[in-house]
C-alpha cells in the first residue's frame, strides 16, 4: 500500500493530511501526483468521490512559490458548492503554510472580493461565470499563472460552459500546466484537451466498479401516479440518517420536498433556482442532520460530499449510466456501505436495462404493498435483525452503530450526547414506555417495553429510526481514513 511520504511532500504537507487521518493515497492520486510533479499536463478520468481533488491540490501547494504576490494556480469548478468544498480542502492542507485561497463565485459581493484579490492569493477557486467577470473588469491577472485546473469538465460541457472555459484558457499563459478531470469523456471534452493540452498523460480510476460494488443497488417498481407515496413509504420505512433524492427538473424539486413536508419527512431542495444564501443554508442544515432528506438536481448536486449520506433514491431516473453513478456515488463513500434506490414505472423499463447493462449487474426488483417493502413478491422483509441488502435498516449489530457512536464501520465519529429525557427531539416523535408502537417520528409511546420508530425511548425500547442515535460532529468536516 502507497504512502503519500514516497512523492517527497513537503511536511508542512504531510502533517495536514496527518491531521485529517489521510494515510495513503487513492488510485487516481497515486496515478497522477508523480506526473504533476513533473510538470506534465494531466487528464485524470475519474468519478466523484476518487479522490481527484488532492490528486491536484498537493502537487499545486508543493510547487508553490512563496515570494510571488500573483496568482499562480486557478481551478475552475462548474458550481458553488463545489468551488466552496475545494476551497475548504486547500485551506485544511495550507493550514500550516503561509498559502492564501481564494472562492470567486456568483452571489458574493464583488467589492470584498476585489479587497481580497488584492492581497497575496496564490489559489484562486472560481466558476466561470464570476471568472469572467473579474477578467472582463481586470481585476484579477493570470500573466503569471502556474497552474490551470478544469475540474467536473464533462459537466461544464452539459450545463453550457464550455465557451466560457475556452474564454478562460485562452487568457492564460501558454506555459502553464494544465489538468483536466472529467469522469467521461464526450467529444468536446477530447477537443478541448487536444487544443488547449501539451502532450497529456491520461490517468483512469477503476474506483468506478468498486463504488457499484460496495453499494447496495435495488430498484422498487411503482407506477407515475403511486412514486410520490412510494418515496415517502420507503422513507419512512429505511429511516435513512441521511439521503438525497434526485429529481430531474427544478419544478420537480421544490414540488416533491413541498409533498415530503406534507408527509413529515424533515427535508428541504437543492436547485438553480435557490439564492446563494438559501443554498449555503440548506447545505449547512443537511451536513448538520438536522434535515434527513435533501431534494436535488443533478447539477446542484454536483460535488456534494456529505459525511454520512446513507441512502440516494432516484425519485427520476438519470438519463445514462454515467449519471447514475455518479448520483449514487453520493452513498457508500470511504469503504461505507449504502443503499441506491430506484423508483422505476413500466415506461422506464428501458432506461433501467440500459443502467443495468452499463453498470453490469441487475437492479433487484422489489414493490411495495401494503406499506412495505416486498421482496419478489414474497412476504415484507422484518425490521428486526441486522441490516439486509433489500431494506438497508439498521439495527445495534449493523457496521451503522448510530447508539455507539460510530458510524459507517470504518469512521470514528465522535458522538453528540443521546437526549434521554423524554422530551422530543428534532424528528419529533417521542419513544415511551408502555405496549405501544410508535408511527415514524410522529408516534408517542408509553412505558415498558416499546418498539419506538421516533426520537427519545428509554428502557428496553428497540429504535430503528431516530430513537438512539448519536449524531456525528459535522462540523468536522474530514474524518479519518476518508480521502478526498
Amino acid at each position: 500500500m502507497y504512502t503519500f511520504y514516497e512523492y517527497s511532500l513537503n511536511q508542512q504537507l504531510i502533517d495536514a493530511l496527518d491531521e485529517q487521518r489521510i494515510k495513503h493515497p487513492t488510485d487516481i492520486q497515486h496515478k497522477s501526483i508523480p506526473h504533476l510533479l513533473q510538470g506534465k499536463d494531466v487528464i485524470a478520468q475519474a468519478q466523484t468521490g476518487t479522490g481527484k481533488t488532492l490528486a491536484y491540490t498537493l502537487p499545486i501547494i508543493q510547487q508553490l512559490d512563496e515570494s510571488s504576490q500573483a496568482v499562480q494556480a486557478l481551478i475552475v469548478a462548474p458550481t458553488r458548492e463545489l468551488a466552496l468544498q475545494i476551497t475548504e480542502e486547500i485551506k485544511a492542507l495550507t493550514s500550516h503554510l503561509d498559502a492564501d485561497v481564494l472562492a470567486l463565485y456568483g452571489g458574493q459581493q464583488v467589492d470584498q472580493q476585489l479587497k481580497r484579490l488584492e492581497g497575496n492569493t496564490p489559489i484562486v477557486v472560481g466558476t466561470p461565470g464570476r471568472l469572467i467577470d473579474h477578467l472582463n473588469r481586470g481585476t484579477i491577472r493570470l500573466g503569471s499563472l502556474r497552474h490551470l485546473v478544469i475540474d467536473e469538465a464533462d459537466q461544464m460541457f452539459e450545463i453550457g460552459f464550455l465557451n466560457d472555459i475556452e474564454d478562460i484558457i485562452s487568457r492564460t499563459p501558454g506555459n502553464r500546466q494544465m489538468v483536466l478531470c472529467s469522469a467521461t469523456m464526450p467529444q468536446p471534452i477530447r477537443k478541448l484537451a487536444r487544443t488547449y493540452m501539451k502532450d497529456p498523460v491520461t490517468v483512469t480510476s477503476e474506483a468506478e466498479t468498486v463504488t457499484v460494488k460496495e453499494i447496495k443497488q435495488i430498484a422498487v417498481e411503482t407506477t407515475h401516479r403511486a412514486r410520490k407515496d412510494t418515496l415517502v413509504t420507503l422513507i419512512h420505512q429505511f429511516q435513512p440518517y441521511l439521503a438525497i433524492v434526485f429529481c430531474r427538473t427544478k419544478r420537480r424539486a421544490r414540488q416533491l420536498n413541498g409533498e415530503l413536508l406534507e408527509a413529515g419527512v424533515l427535508s428541504d431542495e437543492l436547485h438553480g433556482d435557490l439564492s446563494q444564501a438559501k443554498r449555503e443554508r440548506v447545505m449547512k442544515q443537511f451536513r448538520e442532520a438536522k434535515i434527513q432528506v435533501l431534494v436535488a438536481t443533478d447539477v446542484a448536486a454536483r460535488g456534494i460530499d456529505v459525511e454520512g449520506i446513507t441512502h440516494v433514491f432516484n425519485y427520476d431516473l438519470p438519463p445514462d449510466t454515467e449519471q447514475y453513478i455518479h448520483r449514487i456515488g453520493r452513498t457508500g463513500r470511504a469503504g461505507a456501505s449504502g443503499l441506491a434506490v430506484s423508483l422505476v414505472t413500466p415506461r422506464d423499463a428501458d432506461d433501467v436495462r440500459r443502467i443495468e447493462r452499463g453498470i453490469k449487474m441487475p437492479l433487484r426488483r422489489q414493490t411495495v404493498k401494503d406499506g412495505r417493502l416486498v421482496t419478489d413478491s414474497q412476504t415484507p422483509e422484518k425490521q428486526t435483525g441486522s441490516k439486509t441488502a433489500d431494506t438497508g435498516q439498521h439495527s445495534k449489530k449493523s457496521t451503522h452503530q448510530r447508539g455507539k457512536g460510530t458510524y459507517a464501520g470504518k469512521r470514528d465519529v465522535p458522538a453528540k450526547k443521546e437526549r434521554n429525557d423524554g422530551k422530543p427531539g428534532p424528528r419529533s416523535g417521542q419513544g415511551g414506555v408502555g405496549k405501544s408502537k410508535s408511527g415514524p417520528r410522529t408516534g408517542q409511546g408509553g412505558a415498558g417495553k416499546a418498539k419506538s420508530f421516533g426520537r427519545g425511548g428509554t428502557g428496553n425500547s428497540k429504535s430503528f429510526g431516530q430513537g438512539a442515535p448519536k449524531r456525528p460532529n459535522h462540523s468536522q468536516s474530514r474524518r479519518g481514513g476518508r480521502s478526498r
